[in-house]
């Protein structure tokens, strides 16, 4: 699979809150559990809201492949109320395999969200996932992003959900 072959995924939804509010929701990392479809998430380490490109915070999460681990989150798109995006980094891991991938400093991967404002008051919310310069490993093992298609709708569903919308 080259970058050519493995275009960004998104999905989108329209969410009957204001822009303003699930961009609040999506600027604090302690609220991304509750909203990731995946189930992987398990708690930020940091009760921080997310304020600018830069910003970094920590997830620590879990699957049935690596088990326990935690993802460092960089902040490398951020437009207030219209769009947040992070490069993740696996800052520790608990497989013995996993450990040569800790502190890779190589964004792979990149998380976004786009909210585009609707005249009904609603938002129209894009979750993008993109993995074009991720290793040919990463690609695979996430069939150029397809693998979290289903997550990703799962996650706007929760997102919706807890907007009160």
């Amino acid at each position: 699979m080259t970058e050519e072959t493995c275009p960004p995924v998104s999905v989108s939804r329209t969410i009957g809150a204001p822009a303003e509010k699930l961009f609040g929701i999506l600027a604090s990392p302690a609220a991304h559990p509750l909203i990731d479809g995946s189930g992987m998430l398990r708690e930020a380490t940091s009760a921080a809201v997310l304020t600018g490109v830069g910003d970094v915070f920590t997830m620590t999460m879990h699957n049935a492949e690596m088990g326990d681990y935690e993802m460092s989150n960089c902040v490398v798109q951020y437009e207030l109320n219209r769009q947040i995006g992070w490069d993740p980094l696996l800052k520790a891991a608990s497989r013995e395999e996993d450990q040569a991938e800790v502190g890779q400093q190589e964004p792979a991967q990149r998380w976004t969200f786009d909210l585009l404002p609707l005249d009904s008051g609603a938002t129209l919310v894009t979750e993008t996932y993109d993995v074009s310069r991720g290793p040919a490993w990463l690609r695979k093992a996430v069939r150029g992003g397809e693998r979290w298609r289903e997550s990703m709708t799962i996650t706007l569903e929760k997102l919706d959900a807890l907007s009160g919308a």
